[in-house]
């Protein structure tokens, strides 16, 4: 651990809950997003805004996302995670280094522009991913901050980073939608366990390390209560990088498929990991 490390994790055997000591917003309102958008992601820790996206536009991400997805050598590469059970494909990462429409979708103004904005900052793409979560059989992705796995595994040292999720497919209240916990961004749930090496193999599967405990989150959800961001497909849900978010199960016969692109400050870089013995893969984290 640095010495200056203002969000310890992983490091004792209790959990601990601390107060946030970045600012959520850094740049004054004013650009793409209105004042009224900037001060509801500063209070809430996310802004959704339904349809940004055209049906042109998600119809050739869904037609790239099949041939991902029917790609004959996907078990083989380690930027594709594997259902363990189902065999089906739960995640491909770097997709904004695929050279096609992944690739020029990360650099959409309308994406990027908001982020630079609300972190007064250029940015670049930290981390990019497809979540499938196909009808039946995807499963879920337990409550989680991103940056603790990112500070404690990839050595991001301040909360100054966003995800970008673009729905690709209608998310509603029985396919396994995102669900947020608003206002946790601004406590940070620092976790138990110390993490074992090459821990990614088996977190991005299924995490076990990093998770909060049952009381820190009992005591947030019952503050701040819980949201479930929902709408049709090209939908975009920008949120801060500490909000606590997870997924249930999709047990519908309808798939749940999202684009992720995070966007971290650039002077924010990544430097060794908080809590982890090595940092974790480029297909995880750019650094």
């Amino acid at each position: 651990m640095l010495a200056t490390d203002s969000y310890p994790t992983r490091l004792t055997d209790h959990p601990m809950m601390l107060q946030r000591e970045d600012p959520v917003v850094y740049g004054p309102a004013g650009g793409r997003l209105d004042r009224d958008q900037v001060e509801s992601f500063d209070r809430n820790g996310y802004l959704f805004l339904p349809g940004l996206l055209g049906a042109g536009e998600v119809q050739s991400l869904l037609e790239e996302l099949r041939r991902l997805q029917a790609r004959p050598d996907n078990e083989n590469r380690p930027e594709v995670v594997i259902e363990p059970e189902s065999r089906e494909i739960r995640s491909v990462f770097r997709i904004h280094r695929d050279g096609g429409v992944y690739e020029a979708l990360s650099r959409d103004a309308r994406f990027v522009d908001p982020v630079r904005q609300l972190l007064d900052s250029d940015v670049y793409v930290h981390q990019s991913r497809i979540n499938y979560k196909p009808g039946f059989r995807g499963k879920e992705f337990y409550w989680h901050s991103d940056f603790e796995t990112w500070h404690a595994e990839d050595g991001m040292p301040r909360m100054r980073c966003i995800s970008c999720s673009i729905l690709l497919t209608e998310n509603n209240d029985i396919n396994g939608a995102l669900m947020v916990v608003p206002g946790s961004h601004r406590t940070f749930v620092s976790c138990v366990g110390a993490t074992p090496p090459d821990h990614y193999r088996a977190s991005l599967r299924r995490q076990e390390y990093g998770v909060p405990d049952d009381e820190s989150l009992t005591r947030l959800i019952n503050a701040h209560g819980y949201a479930v961001p929902k709408g049709p497909a090209g939908s975009v849900l920008f949120f801060d990088c500490n909000l606590l978010h997870g997924s249930g199960s999709n047990i519908s016969p309808f798939p749940r498929s999202n684009v992720f692109f995070v966007y971290n400050s650039v002077e924010n870089r990544l430097v060794q990991p908080f809590a982890a013995p090595n940092p974790r893969p480029e297909f995880l984290a750019e650094r």
